[in-house]
């Protein structure tokens, strides 16, 4: 079935060619993007839940307003309608940046924004599921607001919502099919491109659909793995602290009845 990907194009070049090379592009984005909207979302999610009002609404005017937008309609503003709002030099320069990288940036930008405004709303639960002694243990300690964050809260925080960050390492892998729509050979619009050159349009898309489903399944176990090591001790649920639950007809030894 997938025979075709091994033909030679007219360039000399093979199909899965394009598909590797779509992947790289593909790869590239969700890295650079994840860890510039982690950085992000951090710093989001803490000025969600600082004292400081000021602070607190503008976090929130992001996240509410990067969040609820589709991501397809940003792909569009980045691309499309910054460089006409911007001074007409700056606007003009970066319609002049040479492709791929003036369809790669727009797409950067756009996915990090979009993913930093839901890992925030991870770090803010992650924040406030703490024990609200934990910010006056270390008040009594002499830390201040920003050393009780860096050295008490956020270290916690970040460790309890590794499981729940999980889904958005996959999501933005996913994401980045939006930016063929502003030219980005990545690896879905190279699955198209396969897909008009050879009329193989199942075998095309397989092929990227099983690279996706890959990239997916390496995201989740590398996550339950990171997950495992930084998990906090104590923290797992009920039945597996207590252990497997005894059978109704289980006699308890005389040194364990209850003296009535």
């Amino acid at each position: 079935m997938f025979e075709v990907l091994f033909e030679q194009t007219a360039d000399g070049q093979r199909y899965i060619d394009w598909l590797l090379s779509g992947l790289g592009w593909t790869l590239a984005l969700a890295f650079f993007g994840w860890w510039i909207a982690f950085a992000i979302g951090v710093v989001v999610g803490i000025g969600r839940t600082v004292q400081n009002r000021l602070v607190a609404a503008l976090a929130r005017l992001y996240v509410e307003i990067f969040r609820n937008i589709p991501v397809l309609v940003q792909m569009f503003l980045w691309y499309f309608v910054l460089p006409e709002i911007l001074p007409g030099s700056l606007g003009n320069a970066i319609k002049q940046i040479p492709p791929p990288w003036g369809s790669f940036v727009p797409a950067l930008l756009c996915l990090s924004l979009y993913t930093a405004a839901r890992i925030a709303e991870q770090v803010r639960a992650g924040i406030e599921a703490l024990p609200k002694g934990q910010a006056e243990a270390a008040n009594a300690l002499g830390l201040g607001g920003y050393l009780t964050y860096r050295y008490v809260i956020v270290p916690q925080a970040l460790r309890l919502i590794v499981p729940s960050l999980t889904s958005e390492v996959m999501g933005i892998y996913k994401n980045t099919s939006v930016a063929l729509t502003i030219g980005l050979m990545e690896l879905t619009a190279q699955a198209r491109q396969i897909s008009e050159a050879t009329f193989q349009t199942f075998t095309a898309f397989g092929a990227a659909t099983l690279i996706y489903l890959a990239l997916a399944l390496i995201a989740y176990q590398s996550m339950m793995l990171i997950d495992k090591a930084l998990h906090i001790p104590g923290s797992a649920p009920v039945k597996d602290i207590a252990g497997p639950e005894q059978p109704d007809d289980v006699q308890l030894p005389a040194t364990m009845e209850v003296v009535k």
